[in-house]
């Protein structure tokens, strides 16, 4: 994914316990069944949850240098059961072609062959082009407007105004990531459910512009899952092309020619990995990291995986 960048910073500010559970409390549609509980509270921004008497995994560490953020949500046990830094600003990436499939078919009632292949390239390939033919026909930063406001993102805003053009300068939380994979499975409608997962549940190991998208979850979670990658910063090509079927300008062409200051970590490579895990996608999980200026693809896909796998071990 040539990640367009996203912008306009959001104030990262918890909100109260009743608005941060995220979207209905309805039972998980591919889970045990189990009702969500009563319990079920809002996540701190600051502290990853202690491992109980069933947990021998002790929690990730962060590398010096290394931005993280992480959140997970138990859909059996009707809670968080890890956080760090929940509502800390990221720019969008990738990511962001979630909201941009959400908001596109809930405008309609049909879709047409041609634009279903689009859904089709932007979610499972992460295609840039596909996302910039949606971006524009629903308004550009208009499509993040409506959906933050309908899904209550707290943290979620859409690019500078000087910026419209660039759905990856965007601004989003580990909070809102998960918050939407709920609306998804427990509000969304059926249809809008089953293309938006079903093509994360066949997201390919290439993104359409050569990058390996098998870092973190893919990589780092056994079974089965649905994932959407994204990441930004790592220069134009890929240090090692993943047989993609097309070349497409990265970020870092993007950045130069569109610097905001306003944009979270401009000018350090970003790497997020997110999606549903575990048995009967017991978990809905979202890592969020930035990395030092200059750090490697290499590096940085090892230290997320590394992260990742840590994270799912310590709370399954």
């Amino acid at each position: 994914m040539r990640m367009k960048p996203w912008a306009a910073v959001a104030a990262a500010v918890p909100l109260a316990a009743g608005c941060v559970a995220g979207p209905s409390a309805a039972p998980a549609r591919a889970s045990s069944g189990a009702p969500q509980s009563s319990s079920a509270q809002s996540p701190s921004s600051q502290v990853t949850a202690a491992p109980s008497a069933a947990q021998s995994a002790a929690p990730p560490e962060v590398p010096p240098g290394t931005t993280a953020s992480w959140l997970v949500y138990d859909r059996v046990k009707g809670r968080f059961v890890a956080t760090r830094h929940a509502h800390r600003a990221y720019r969008s990436a990738s990511v962001i072609k979630i909201l941009i499939a959400i908001d596109f078919l809930e405008s309609r009632r049909t879709v047409s062959a041609s634009d279903a292949r689009l859904l089709k390239i932007m979610l499972r390939e992460s295609d840039d082009d596909a996302a910039t033919a949606f971006w524009n026909r629903g308004g550009k930063g208009a499509i993040v407007t409506r959906a933050a406001r309908k899904l209550r993102l707290a943290d979620t805003a859409p690019p500078p105004a000087s910026k419209p053009g660039f759905w990856g300068y965007a601004t989003l939380s580990g909070h809102d990531v998960v918050r939407t994979y709920r609306y998804l499975l427990d509000t969304a409608a059926p249809r809008v459910r089953e293309t938006i997962l079903g093509h994360l549940r066949a997201a390919t190991p290439c993104g359409s512009d050569g990058f390996d998208q098998t870092f973190g979850i893919p990589d780092g979670v056994p079974g089965r899952k649905a994932v959407k990658q994204g990441w930004s910063g790592f220069g134009l090509t890929p240090p090692v092309r993943c047989g993609a079927r097309t070349q497409s300008a990265a970020i870092s062409l993007v950045a130069a020619r569109a610097a905001d200051s306003r944009v979270p970590d401009y000018g350090r490579p970003v790497l997020y990995t997110t999606g549903l895990v575990g048995k009967d996608e017991r978990y809905v999980m979202a890592v969020l990291t930035a990395h030092p200026a200059g750090t490697t693809w290499r590096s940085s896909v090892q230290r997320v995986t590394r992260i990742t796998r840590d994270l799912y071990r310590h709370v399954s």
